[in-house]
């Protein structure tokens, strides 16, 4: 989790666009398997739990409401 906040804040995007860019630029490099294979590492990296995952979730939800009302100011 720590690391795609790292990176989102580094790129200056959500969390939700750094994963979108990471996998983007594995795509890119690599075949199907590697990409799979990098997605789990990512995961495990993460030490991703159920009530950790709804909490991403959430964190998620929240930027996209801001970011519409933002947009529709």
């Amino acid at each position: 989790m720590r690391r795609l906040e790292a990176l989102a804040t580094g790129w200056n995007v959500s969390k939700s666009e750094a994963l979108r860019k990471a996998i983007r630029a594995a795509d890119l490099q690599q075949g199907t398997s590697a990409r799979v294979a990098a997605f789990e590492a990512l995961q495990r990296s993460m030490k991703l739990t159920r009530g950790r995952a709804d909490r991403w979730l959430a964190e998620i939800r929240q930027e996209r409401v801001a970011s519409t009302r933002r947009r529709l100011k």
